[in-house]
């Protein structure tokens, strides 16, 4: 009997038989645990040097800067000060009395010589007519010295005249002097009588421009701009002028005073333009001229002050005395010059003396961690109104970057925001640093 065939197994790869007995290893660069550890290195290094260069850009000083540019630049001088007219008159009285009637009001247009006021003038006209009694009995009295210096001088011719047909025998010398000293004295009480009616008439004719100035006029034309009185008022000027009405004699030339600073009154002089607002049309600038800078100073609260006047056009009546004004007189303007922002020469960088480099940091990364003070001495730009005549630099960027350095200026005008440069080693397009600030932490 035959024997049945043996069956033949298929061929196992050598690989695959030594997987499935264990017999046989793989190469490292197979194994997947080394590619994840490597993997995981390599993002912990790269997140170590990303952290780091976060790091050290944070501790740089981030610079706020400007160019130096050129152009024009104009020093002006601001001050406060009231609209006034150029001429203003208060009409008063002389006279004590009773208001009768008043013929004007305010903003009322008056000629010269216009009646204003009137006053009860019944007193007046009874001391008138007292007056010329005062005349007539004065007259009367000249008349009667005249009349007895008539007399006196007959006596003593007739008198004289026996004694020279006597040849002296008649009348006795002492009856010739009594008969002249009385014609002496009738002549000297005729002399006494016409002073005393020149009084009398000096008397009446005073009554006489009371009497007038009862009527109270208008000296000038003008407006009147006030009104302080009412028919029935009692009217008293026994110890001063009494003040009825103020006038302005044209409101179409105003003037406006202004109080200027004694730190800026060296640039003002007369001449220089101006311009000024009100607060009835803040949108509106009018035009002004200097004309006057006074040299007594004005002393309010410790402040010196120097009261300048500019005159105004007011054609179109749009300004009224009294207003408050905000004027600003163009001193000094110059064009095409070197500016730089104020802020720029009151600028100092944060450790400039170490050369503007920050110190190299120690501790590592736990002192990087740890909450650290403030540091003390790092100066910030100083305050906008801040006077930079003193500044002798600024410090600009380099165009390629790096630590700023500190650049010679000599300064000239500023308008409170810009500064002329006049001099120095900046030039025009030149990155000035303005500000500083801090690193983030």
């Amino acid at each position: 009997m035959s024997q049945p065939a043996e069956r033949t197994s298929p061929a196992v790869p050598d690989d695959l038989a030594r997987a499935l007995d264990g017999s046989g290893r793989r190469a490292w660069y197979r194994r997947p645990g080394v590619w994840v550890a490597l993997a995981v290195l390599a993002l912990s290094a790269g997140g170590w040097v990303w952290w780091s260069s976060r790091q050290v850009a944070s501790a740089a000083p981030v610079y706020t800067t400007q160019p130096a540019t050129r152009g024009a630049l104009t020093l002006s001088v601001t001050a406060n000060g009231t609209l006034q007219p150029t001429r203003a008159i208060n009409i008063g009285s002389e006279l004590s009395g009773t208001v009768l009637k008043v013929n004007v009001d305010v903003n009322d247009r008056i000629r010269k010589g216009q009646v204003l006021v009137e006053l009860d003038t019944a007193k007046l006209r009874d001391q008138i007519l007292r007056s010329r009694a005062s005349v007539a009995l004065a007259q009367a009295r000249v008349a009667q010295a005249a009349a007895t210096v008539r007399e006196t001088q007959a006596a003593l011719g007739r008198l004289e005249e026996v004694a020279r047909l006597s040849e002296g025998g008649m009348p006795s010398r002492a009856d010739l002097d009594i008969s002249r000293a009385a014609a002496e004295r009738a002549r000297a009480d005729e002399a006494g009588a016409r002073a005393g009616v020149a009084d009398a008439q000096a008397a009446l004719s005073t009554d006489e421009i009371n009497l007038s100035k009862a009527s109270i006029r208008a000296p000038a034309d003008g407006v009147v701009l006030t009104r302080n009185v009412d028919p029935g008022n009692a009217v008293a000027a026994s110890l001063q002028s009494v003040t009825l009405f103020s006038v302005a004699e044209d409101l179409r030339q105003l003037r406006l005073q202004v109080y200027v600073d004694e730190a800026d009154v060296g640039v003002v002089t007369a001449g220089q333009e101006a311009s000024f607002t009100v607060s009835a049309y803040p949108g509106r600038p009018y035009p002004a001229r200097v004309t006057r800078a006074a040299y007594g100073s004005t002393i309010t609260d410790n402040v010196v002050t120097y009261l300048t006047w500019l005159d105004v056009d007011n054609k179109d009546l749009s300004l009224r005395p009294g207003m408050t004004a905000t004027a600003t007189i163009t001193a000094t303007e110059h064009q095409g010059v070197l500016r730089v922002p104020n802020s720029a020469l009151r600028f100092t960088p944060a450790l400039a003396g170490a050369g503007a480099a920050k110190p190299a940091a120690s501790g590592g990364l736990v002192a990087s961690l740890t909450p650290r003070m403030p540091r003390a001495g790092v100066r910030r730009s100083a305050a906008d109104n801040a006077s930079t005549a003193a500044a002798r630099q600024v410090w600009v960027l380099p165009d390629g970057g790096g630590a700023p350095v500190a650049v010679a200026v000599t300064p000239g005008i500023s308008d409170g925001h810009l500064t002329e440069i006049t001099g120095g080693e900046l030039r025009e397009g030149m990155l000035v640093i303005t500000d500083q600030k801090a690193a983030p932490r």
